[in-house]
């Protein structure tokens, strides 16, 4: 069926090209004369399938009546072209009704969620975070789906309500940007040597523990095989902690404000390096990389990552700068609506140039949230201050709601490949990696603190290194095999849904 309607399109792009040639050409009856003789012959006509082949002699019809000074009648192009305008038409309304009630789905799963988390938080039971609630419902919402869907009575779509690219451009930056713009900044910076320590070098560290023992275990085929590349795109992605439910549990029971700071300082920067690392390493996958050196290809890494981290970073905070420029001149104060859209565009602002330049988006944004907070903040009128922190943190939590219940609703709407051996040796290795990371940091960082980082806080630490949502979309960016990417899919949920849990 779906030949037959190629056909027919081509046909009918055929057509019209004979027509508007005829009628460019009718001026000059020499021309046409040779472009009527260029026609191919009948027998080439009835070549065609019989039920394509009236078209081209009505064409011909047209071409020929054309030239003797008659107008032949249109009738097939315009019921040609009314077939083809209706079904497009048909298409497009097919397509709005399914995006309407995507659109619609969506709203009630958020409206569930946003329920339970409200039912949570009056209720006071801590012993079950917010974001495990979340990925609770969802998975509840996707089991029924799946129910419906294999009775024909709903049509379940894979992957379509929660594409990466949507992830990435709609739903990860204004989490970013919230993180950074309503982060504590006098704790932040009083302890930024550590948390730069532990997220940059300890996630190198956790990425090259997960990334070189998965590689290894493939090799001796103890676990799934992956290539060298492959296996360190996924010790990168795997590395991205989320400790959002250590965090709630953090602030319900009052813990110390330095631990508090340094696993969400941690968590902050961890996310953009994490998704720097695991970019520079898929660009190191490129045909012009094929035949460079193994040494030549890990300083081309390292050099592509030292530059996206201070390209991406200058970026958001010239930004945030010149948000602060403008806000100083243009005084807004007296129009609140026009200064908050103002404010809300310019949270965007570096992220898509970062993105448009091929930079790091979630970096730039970051830093300009950062900046953003200490300097713009300031040239703000008082409502549009309280305004703009508290739509920042509604939007952010919106996304980080919609992240959690598509977790969850992923246990049953996608397709699993499952390596049993492969995700057992993911998780014990995502263990020691963290250890490796933390403790050691830890005790190098200790010899220039002033409040050391305890043997308890070390362990809190450790445990605390949850993977979450970003992980699991960057396993939905890679560009790889099918069974290789539905088996690292697969095992990247598994983890997240298990650290998360337990």
């Amino acid at each position: 069926m779906a030949t037959f309607q190629l056909e027919k399109t081509v046909l009918l792009v055929l057509l019209l090209v004979q027509v508007c040639a005829i009628h460019a050409v009718s001026a000059d009856s020499d021309s046409l004369e040779k472009y009527v003789d260029s026609l191919p012959e009948k027998n080439e006509l009835t070549s065609t399938p019989n039920k394509h082949s009236t078209i081209f002699k009505d064409a011909e019809k047209l071409v020929k009546d054309d030239t003797n000074g008659t107008t032949a009648p249109n009738t097939t192009v315009t019921v040609v072209t009314s077939a083809a305008t209706e079904a497009t038409s048909k298409s497009h309304q097919l397509e709005e009704k399914h995006s309407s009630f995507t659109i619609f789905f969506i709203l009630l799963v958020l409206a569930f969620c946003i329920i339970t988390t409200h039912l949570l938080i009056i209720t006071k039971f801590h012993y079950l975070p917010e974001s495990v609630a979340v990925v609770i419902v969802g998975g509840i919402i996707g089991g029924v789906i799946k129910i419906l869907s294999s009775h024909d009575l709903v049509d379940l779509h894979e992957e379509e309500a929660f594409p990466p690219t949507i992830f990435f451009l709609v739903i990860l930056p204004p989490i970013i940007f919230e993180s950074g713009y309503n982060l504590h900044k006098g704790n932040f910076f009083a302890n930024f040597g550590t948390i730069l320590i532990f997220a940059v070098f300890g996630t190198l560290i956790s990425a090259c523990v997960v990334g070189g023992g998965i590689y290894l275990l493939g090799v001796a085929k103890v676990a799934y095989p992956l290539d060298l590349l492959e296996s360190f795109a996924f010790g990168s992605l795997i590395s991205a902690v989320d400790p959002v439910a250590t965090l709630a549990i953090f602030q319900a029971l009052d813990v110390d404000a330095i631990l508090y700071m340094l696993v969400f300082g941690e968590s902050v920067l961890n996310d953009a390096v994490s998704i720097v690392l695991t970019n520079t390493i898929l660009a190191m996958r490129r045909p012009e990389m094929a035949d460079v050196s193994g040494a030549v290809a890990f300083f081309h890494g390292v050099g592509h990552f030292c530059l996206m981290f201070a390209a991406s970073s200058a970026i958001g905070i010239a930004s945030a700068v010149l948000s602060s420029v403008t806000f100083k001149l243009f005084d807004l104060r007296k129009t609140p609506s026009l200064e908050i859209a103002l404010m809300l565009i310019f949270s965007y602002i570096p992220y898509g140039l970062a993105e448009g330049v091929g930079l790091s988006g979630i970096m730039a944004v970051l830093f300009a949230g950062i900046v953003m907070s200490h300097y713009t903040h300031r040239n703000l009128s008082p409502i549009t201050q309280i305004t703009v922190q508290q739509t920042f943190r509604t939007v952010a939590f919106m996304a980080e709601t919609c992240v959690f219940a598509y977790l969850g609703m992923s246990i049953f709407s996608m397709y699993h490949h499952v390596k049993v051996s492969f995700v057992l040796w993911a998780i014990a290795l995502c263990l020691v990696g963290r250890a490796l990371n933390i403790f050691p940091l830890s005790f190098m960082a200790n010899k220039f603190r002033i409040h050391k980082i305890t043997p308890k806080q070390q362990f809190i630490m450790w445990f605390s290194g949850l993977r979450g949502a970003i992980a699991f979309a960057l396993s939905l960016h890679i560009d790889m095999e099918k069974e290789k990417r539905q088996v690292l899919v697969t095992a990247t949920l598994i983890i997240v849904l298990f650290t998360l849990l337990f």
